[in-house]
């Protein structure tokens, strides 16, 4: 399970939207130069993310705007998001590219084939996010709540 802390800013009557800080380990990552997500980490340096978050059996009263929750996704669903997410569009510009191209020849007919064959692998991903929106397996959780230890009961015992 990949961890993370949050801090609440919308709550609904199933989940909890939460506003979490990008945290980047490329200072210790030997790809520096090249990822993708390292250069979008430094364009746009502290920037919040918003995520959607279920609650699964917690009662959305038990939350409040600004509380800090900690919520998780299993690594598995992370990686084969990833490939879903990468894959698809360009398997998908690929087969485009093939298929105009065994109908008409030509530069512009392959480029067209491309462009068509990407977008429908983006509306792919959109609409496997759509179908799995309220997925639990495949959606972040809000982990149960930890008692707070700076509000803990006060006994008060009258003096005998």
């Amino acid at each position: 399970m990949i961890k993370e802390t949050g801090r609440v800013v919308a709550i609904e009557t199933d989940c909890l939207w939460v506003e979490t800080i990008r945290q980047s380990t490329c200072n210790s990552c030997s790809a520096q130069k090249g990822c993708g997500h390292g250069i979008l980490n430094k364009a746009t340096a502290g920037r919040l993310n918003h995520m959607r978050v279920l609650l699964r059996d917690q009662p959305a009263s038990d939350f409040a705007v600004d509380d800090e929750v900690d919520i998780s996704i299993p690594e598995q669903v992370l990686v084969t998001g990833a490939l879903l997410v990468y894959l698809l569009p360009l398997i998908s510009l690929l087969a485009g590219t093939l298929l105009v191209s065994a109908f008409w020849q030509g530069d512009l007919a392959a480029f067209l084939g491309a462009v068509l064959g990407f977008i429908a692998g983006l509306a792919g991903v959109k609409y496997h996010a759509s179908i799995n929106r309220n997925n639990m397996d495949l959606q972040p959780i809000v982990l149960p709540k930890k008692p707070n230890p700076a509000i803990a009961p006060v006994n008060f015992v009258e003096p005998a």
